[in-house]
């Protein structure tokens, strides 16, 4: 049986990119399933990325649709304006500035079964300058030890989720912090996790949203708040783990 598939992408300043990463999404999805949709969350971006989706969903198909904010809502706000649209059974998720191929959303496709929840990429490489390289690699590993993360790369959005995850896990940053978030969240839950080797490109359109001092600032401010409440505190797992294990009941007496 073809699962149902939700992607939606974000966008903020990826006039140049986000076409092409909608036309290719629904090629993909025609390919693994009959029942999807396509989303762009746009927010609020100055460029002419609304003008642009406008454009599509004039002549593209009703799988196509538009999340528009009127006010920039950050990364994380976008993150959760995707997941709230999204209706089908998984959902899918990857940056609107084309440094992920959404064709390669197959090879996460292509792991769905009833042993996994959280489909997760990696990146084979990295294609960035090489100080964001090292920052990159320095602030994840920093991450994943802060927060005990058993997942390889963590910053890699480029991720298959079930869509019954946030019944039960709710996400509340605005900010970049919502990756470390969501998967110290899914993963104090007790969803189960694998991860993809996927390609990683040059940026060809605009700039990096998050490296800027501003937002680092933010999101190193969000990780000592979230330590202190996901990690001593353990509030999710209090929280999301006698839920989950609900939710698994169900399923069994569904069966």
């Amino acid at each position: 049986m073809k699962p149902s598939i939700s992607v939606f992408f974000p966008c903020y300043n990826d006039a140049g990119t986000i076409a092409a990463m909608v036309i290719r999404a629904l090629q993909t999805l025609r390919a693994l399933s009959d029942d999807y949709e396509v989303i762009v969350v746009n927010d609020a971006s100055p460029d002419d990325a609304l003008k642009i989706l406008s454009e599509l969903a004039c002549i593209l198909p009703p799988e196509f649709r538009i999340v528009n904010h009127e006010t920039n809502r950050g990364y994380g706000g976008v993150i959760r304006s995707g997941i709230a649209a999204a209706k089908k059974d998984w959902v899918f998720y990857t940056d609107g500035d084309a440094q992920y191929d959404v064709r390669e959303l197959k090879l996460l496709a292509d792991k769905i079964s009833d042993d996994v929840d959280f489909i997760n990429g990696w990146k084979i490489k990295r294609r960035d300058p090489a100080h964001r390289i090292w920052i990159g690699l320095a602030y994840q590993y920093f991450v994943k030890l802060m927060f005990g993360l058993k997942i390889k790369d963590v910053d890699c959005d480029f991720r298959l989720m079930r869509r019954e995850i946030f019944d039960v896990v709710k996400l509340e940053s605005n900010t970049g912090a919502i990756t470390f978030e969501l998967v110290k969240k899914v993963q104090d839950a007790g969803y189960r996790f694998i991860e993809v080797p996927v390609h990683h490109f040059y940026r060809q359109y605009g700039e990096s949203q998050f490296f800027n001092l501003p937002r680092v600032a933010r999101t190193l401010g969000a990780l000592g708040r979230w330590w202190w409440r996901l990690v001593i505190q353990h509030e999710a797992a209090k929280a999301y783990r006698p839920q989950r294990a609900a939710q698994v009941a169900r399923h069994k007496a569904a069966r």
